[in-house]
């Protein structure tokens, strides 16, 4: 089967190129098929001079000029070129290609493609493609070129080659889709489909080609969901837990007062560990809701009735985090409940003394990262877990906790804020609890939209937070499809920052790039102000707690959808200070102004998910990252809520009608691969 052939039987691919495939997840011809594009180059009408954005790569059309001069050093020349429309100037240069002297030096027409950046005389536009005269851009108008991830000496040419070859090999009958539902609900055939998301002769192709794949993708997930669910509505309560008093006088204890919706979900979850089924539940609360200490109280509870439970966080820094901050909350209210840390970082001799101590049942609760489900631990009595989104849909937890004792509650937790209509189909598997409101302590944050001129005034800001003892967040766009150049400009981006703050503050920086102990490291010299400046990507979406952090700039705010830039900004406002939020756009476009004023207007994560709902159209799939809330290969929960709505529909009438072919799907799995 063509699916499970190694890609080592294409042409060209050897043992070196095989490796470097093998570095993207790309093993079998069914993997490179199945590795789309993460984004494209679209080949757009040019704009006027005077339209041309900072930070993007766009198309102009002019004359030229005046005259093309070539400067500097012999090993350095740089060509500089002026091109004039109706509108305005713009500064054109390459570097090492004097010969462009004698080719423009008629003058004409010409029409140039490439980044607009800003220097210190204004927008320049370097090495640019050219065509000359401009009629020629004709040919490449309204075409687009797939953009694939890459590793260093993988080039986005040898994947292109490599799955032309694999479209080819590709059987023409094959289709998983029941024809009926496909033209009940107007997808393409996936031969197509496939065809058309890697080598879209235009946009439509490419929208039809993805509406299919994604719809295919949201199915598969669907359905898988409600497998589960229908297993975990069969698993019968082996931990009967009752409410303790020790619990209500800690809660009463407690210097501020249980809002009533975290009173609410406690009695959800109450109702769940004392019934007859297994607790599957979610917990979705805004940035700051309060969502922790509610698990802290389940997490006693499981305690307090002989049991074991189980907090699994997304990163070590996180996990240690929370291991002191319920050891401070225990010892500060008298609390006798052993808890211990367990995560991979720790020495063979800590690891094993955590072991022994989970396993007699000395450690009543126990908080860590995936470590907690690896094979040398076992548990006593292990009742109850809390996970959070991120591990949501890696590893069945409940599968792999139960291979080691009976089968546990299971509570997740989320700070994505989805509507509600989204989040039954995404978490159709879990009871959906909602903490709807904040404490009363909470300040809310105070927000601005501005442009790139407000750049200098914001540095200004930032050295006076500084100076009076906060610490700062700056987002960075990936700005190029390439995780090297993301780490390039953050690089670049916490350089030109650390001259511009002075030697008095640090600045240091974070990117995906970076193994996760040095990502933790960062984290954790930044949690204790060793660190004032974090210039990051989205990676700090979900990070450590940081209550002195007072201050986030996101730049290029225009490239992120607003779910995402509203998890960003929560990053802030945690402590008992005054926080900001700086969304800097380099956009001029009214959609734009419209989009982030709903974040400058709101601090309510539900609201602004229900706008960013609204407001996404399938325009924006090239401009817009994408919100990251779960890992699919190409669906986005917010950009494709119609597609997602739809998948479920279907789901539906197949679980009536084709449950034969439904049994047949093998459970779905989600992918750490490229997003488009």
């Amino acid at each position: 089967m063509i699916d499970k052939t190694s890609i080592k039987e294409l042409k060209g691919i050897g043992e070196k190129t095989q490796r470097l495939f093998e570095k993207v997840g790309v093993s079998t011809v069914g993997d490179l098929i199945r590795y789309y594009p993460r984004g494209y180059d679209v080949y757009e009408e040019p704009i006027p001079v005077s339209e041309l954005e900072e930070g993007r790569t766009q198309t102009v059309s002019g004359a030229i000029y005046g005259r093309v001069q070539v400067s500097g050093t012999a090993k350095m020349q740089v060509t500089t070129l002026y091109l004039k429309d109706l509108t305005g100037t713009l500064k054109v240069i390459w570097f090492r290609m004097p010969f462009l002297r004698s080719t423009f030096a008629k003058g004409g027409s010409l029409t140039l493609r490439g980044r607009v950046l800003r220097r210190r005389d204004g927008l320049v536009m370097e090495h640019p493609e050219m065509f000359y005269p401009s009629e020629k851009y004709a040919d490449r108008l309204n075409t687009l070129q797939p953009l694939y991830g890459l590793t260093s000496g993988l080039t986005n040419n040898a994947v292109m080659k490599a799955v032309r070859q694999a479209l080819d090999g590709m059987d023409l009958a094959a289709d998983s889709l029941p024809g009926r539902l496909r033209l009940k609900y107007g997808l393409a055939e996936y031969n197509y489909a496939v065809r058309g998301i890697h080598f879209p002769e235009d946009k439509e192709v490419f929208y039809h080609a993805r509406e299919r794949l994604v719809f295919e993708e949201f199915l598969a997930f669907i359905l898988s969901i409600r497998k589960l669910k229908d297993k975990n509505e069969k698993l019968a309560n082996e931990y009967r837990m009752e409410m303790k008093p020790e619990v209500e006088a800690f809660v009463q204890g407690l210097p501020y007062q249980l809002t009533n919706a975290q009173q609410k979900v406690w009695t959800e979850i109450l109702r769940d560990i004392s019934g007859d089924t297994a607790m599957s539940r979610l917990v979705q609360g805004d940035v700051g809701s309060g969502k922790t200490i509610v698990a802290v109280l389940a997490l006693m509870t499981a305690a307090l009735n002989g049991y074991q439970g189980a907090m699994m966080a997304p990163t070590e820094v996180l996990a240690r985090q929370h291991y002191e901050s319920v050891t401070s909350l225990f010892e500060t209210y008298g609390i006798k409940i052993k808890v211990v840390l367990l995560t991979g970082s720790m020495t063979a001799k800590e690891k094993r003394r955590a072991y022994d101590r989970i396993e007699c049942g000395y450690a009543k609760i126990i908080i860590g990262t995936h470590a907690l489900i690896q094979g040398a631990v076992n548990y006593d009595c292990l009742a109850l877990v809390v996970t959070d989104e991120q591990h949501r849909f890696g590893v069945k937890q409940r599968e792999a906790f139960a291979r080691k004792g009976g089968v546990p509650h299971v509570l997740v937790m989320s700070a994505t804020p989805i509507p509600r209509t989204l989040a039954i189909i995404l978490y159709g598997d879990l009871d959906i609890s909602v903490i709807d409101e904040l404490p009363a302590n909470r300040l809310p944050i105070k927000n601005c939209v501005v442009d790139t001129g407000y750049r200098q005034t914001a540095y200004t800001f930032m050295k006076k937070q500084v100076a009076e003892g906060r610490q700062c967040y700056v987002i960075c766009p990936m700005v190029e499809e390439s995780e090297s150049i993301e780490a390039e400009n953050v690089i670049d981006y916490a350089s030109m920052l650390q001259s511009e703050m002075g030697d008095g503050i640090c600045v240091a920086y974070l990117h995906g790039k970076m193994r996760q102990t040095e990502k933790d490291d960062i984290m954790d010299r930044f949690g204790r102000n060793e660190i004032q400046i974090l210039v990051s990507t989205t990676v700090i979406e979900v990070g450590i707690d940081v209550p002195n952090a007072a201050v986030m700039m996101v730049e290029n705010a225009e490239r992120f959808g607003l779910a995402q830039l509203h998890q960003l900004r929560g990053r802030v406002g945690r402590g008992s200070h005054q926080s900001y939020c700086i969304f800097m756009s380099g956009s001029k476009s009214k959609e734009t102004k419209e989009r982030l004023s709903i974040l400058n207007k709101s601090n309510d994560g539900f609201k602004i998910a229900s706008e960013d709902l609204r407001l996404r159209g399938p325009g924006d799939l090239f401009g817009i990252r994408q919100s990251g809330l779960m890992d699919f290969r190409l669906g986005d929960v917010y950009q494709d809520a119609k597609i997602l709505q739809m998948a479920n529909e279907a789901a539906d009438e197949l679980l009536e009608t084709e449950n034969d072919w439904v049994k047949n799907l093998p459970d779905y799995e989600t992918t750490s691969s490229v997003i488009i």
